[in-house]
C-alpha cells in the first residue's frame, strides 16, 4: 500500500470516529423533564427533547472507546500494523499448528499404511471421503461418478491408470490432458468418417457404409492410432482414453465425438499436494482407490 492510500484510510477512519463522537455529545440533553421540545411539529404533535437513558448513552460511549482501542491494537489504520502484532498470516499459521497438534497423531497412524491398506480401513476411508467431498466433489460429483468432462472414479476406467500409485500421483501432481484439433488436417469428410469408425470401436450403432468405415479406419490409423492404439485401446502413459470400452468423457453421440475430433479437448486436473498436504492426499487417494477396488 502506498503512503497516500495509507494516510487516506487513516484520515477517513479518524474523521468518522471523531464525527460520531461529536454527534453523540453535541446532541446530548442532560435535563429530564425540562419541558423543552425539539422544535419540530408533526401534525400538531411535538417531541420532548429528553436525554437518552444513561445505560444507552454509556453503551454508545463504550463502542467508541472499543473502536479506538481496537484500531490501536489491531491493524486498521492504513499501514499501521497495530501494537498487538496480529496478522492474518500469523493467525492462519497458529490455527494450522493447533490443528496439526490435534489431528497429527491421527494422520500419522495412516501415513505409514500403503494406499491399498488404508483403502481397507473404515476410518481412513471415511476421512478420505470427507476430504473428497470438500475438495473434489465440485468436479467429480458427491458420489464420484463424474460429469461431462470430469471422469467417473468408480467405473474402473482410468485415463492414467487405476493403481494406487497412479491414483496418488494424479491427486498429488495433477494431470494435463490434451487432444489436438484435427479438423483442419483431415477436413470435414475426414471428421465424419473417423467419427463413424471410432464409435464403431465401442459397439455403438453407426450410420455408415463399408466404404465410409474403411476411409475412417484409414484416417484413424494415420492420425489417431499413435496415441489411442491400433485397436483404440488407449494409452495410459499418454492419458489417451480407451475408445473401445464405451466410456466417454465428453459424450458418445455423433455430434459430441465429431466435435472432439474437429476441435480437440483440453482437460486439467490441478495438483493438490500443496493445497491438501501429503497426509490428506494419501487419505483421499485411499478413498478413490476403494471406489473401484471393493
Amino acid at each position: 500500500m502506498t503512503s497516500f492510500w495509507s494516510w487516506w484510510i487513516i484520515l477517513l477512519t479518524t474523521a468518522c470516529v471523531a464525527l460520531v463522537t461529536w454527534i453523540l455529545f453535541a446532541n446530548r440533553t442532560s435535563t429530564l423533564g425540562s419541558g423543552k421540545t425539539t422544535g419540530h411539529s408533526y401534525d400538531g404533535i411535538e417531541e420532548y427533547d429528553n436525554p437518552l437513558p444513561g445505560w444507552w448513552f454509556q453503551m454508545f460511549v463504550a463502542t467508541i472507546v472499543f473502536a479506538v482501542g481496537y484500531l490501536i491494537y489491531y491493524p486498521g489504520m492504513g499501514s499501521f500494523p497495530g501494537i498487538g502484532g496480529w496478522t492474518q498470516i500469523g493467525q492462519y499459521e497458529e490455527e494450522m499448528q493447533e490443528a496439526e497438534e490435534l489431528y497429527g497423531p491421527i494422520y500419522a497412524k495412516f501415513r505409514v499404511m500403503s494406499v491399498e491398506d488404508a483403502a481397507k480401513n473404515e476410518q481412513a476411508v471415511q476421512m478420505g471421503q470427507r476430504i473428497f467431498a470438500n475438495n473434489c466433489a465440485l468436479c467429480h460429483g458427491s458420489d464420484a461418478r463424474g460429469a461431462f468432462g470430469f471422469p467417473n472414479l468408480t467405473d474402473g476406467a482410468w485415463l492414467y491408470g487405476g493403481s494406487a500409485t497412479a491414483i496418488k500421483a494424479s491427486v498429488s501432481d495433477g494431470r494435463k490432458g490434451q487432444m489436438p484439433a484435427w479438423g483442419a488436417v483431415i477436413g470435414d469428410q475426414g471428421v465424419t468418417n473417423v467419427t463413424a469408425y471410432v464409435r464403431s470401436l465401442s459397439g455403438l450403432e453407426v450410420n455408415a457404409d463399408a466404404a465410409q468405415m474403411a476411409a475412417g479406419k484409414k484416417v484413424f490409423d494415420a492420425t489417431c492410432a499413435a496415441c489411442h492404439g491400433a485397436a483404440g485401446e488407449g494409452n495410459q502413459a499418454l492419458g489417451a482414453p480407451n475408445l473401445a470400452d464405451n466410456v466417454w468423457l465428453y459424450g458418445s453421440s455423433p455430434a459430441r465425438v465429431a466435435y472432439t475430433i474437429r476441435n480437440g479437448r483440453n482437460g486439467v486436473m490441478p495438483p493438490w499436494n500443496d493445497i491438501l498436504g501429503e497426509d490428506k492426499v494419501h487419505l483421499v487417494s485411499a478413498y478413490i482407490y476403494s471406489l473401484s477396488n471393493k
